[in-house]
């Protein structure tokens, strides 16, 4: 009825625009939207109404995608963290393993240091005045214990076993002890004055401390 009004309306204006509608039918219906803006408005809020009925969805979209990039988030921090632990018992146990190359001949290597004591022991027991061409026996006997001596001490050094002898060294509890505090003179309060037993490192960690007399103040 509202696009018949609008022909008959339009018709009676301009006859010419009314031969126009009736060879166009698009221009009617143009025609009739101008006339009714009224349907425009309602289609608008249809729409809108759909847009609000959907806003549920949405938001129930939105808060599932919060929750799945919280759960992603958890998800990637244990995995850094695990990572993390992980590189951490490879450096542990690769440290490990170079401390047991290093150190696992520590104890034949404490054995072997009393053998150096006693050779040390039987070089110095000999008398330097006997020593002579007149005492050849005595003389080649001195000379094997010496050699001998210098070659263990080679062989020490080859896998990382240094003599500690700190005569005039500062006392370090970490690498001497202690047999007695005395005051000498000439003598600095806190020095070694006399090494008892020679001491020895093992790659820099102190195997066996070397057993010292301190000077203390008089």
């Amino acid at each position: 009825m509202a696009a018949v009004a609008a022909r008959g309306a339009l018709r009676s204006r301009s006859p010419l625009l009314g031969w126009a509608l009736r060879t166009s039918p698009r221009l009617l219906c143009v025609a009739t939207q101008q006339k009714n803006p009224g349907q425009n408005v309602d289609e608008d809020q249809s729409h809108n109404e759909q847009k609000a009925e959907a806003s549920p969805a949405e938001k129930m979209l939105t808060e599932e995608k919060a929750k799945l990039e919280e759960q992603l988030k958890e998800v990637t921090d244990k995995y850094k963290r695990a990572l993390a632990d992980a590189e951490n018992v490879r450096q542990r146990s690769q440290k490990l393993v170079e401390e047991a190359k290093l150190y696992g001949i520590q104890s034949f290597c404490k054995d072997l240091l009393e053998v150096a004591d006693i050779l040390e022991k039987a070089t110095e027991s000999v008398p330097k005045e006997e020593i002579k061409d007149e005492n050849p026996h005595l003389k080649s006997l001195y000379e094997g214990l010496v050699m001998t001596e210098v070659q263990i001490q080679k062989v020490f050094k080859k896998h990382g076993l240094l003599r500690l002898n700190p005569v005039g060294a500062k006392f370090d509890p970490y690498e001497h002890e202690a047999l007695f505090h005395a005051p000498m003179e000439g003598k600095e309060p806190g020095t070694i004055a006399l090494v008892s037993k020679i001491g020895y490192k093992l790659h820099g960690r102190t195997l066996r401390p070397a057993l010292v007399g301190v000077v203390k103040d008089a």
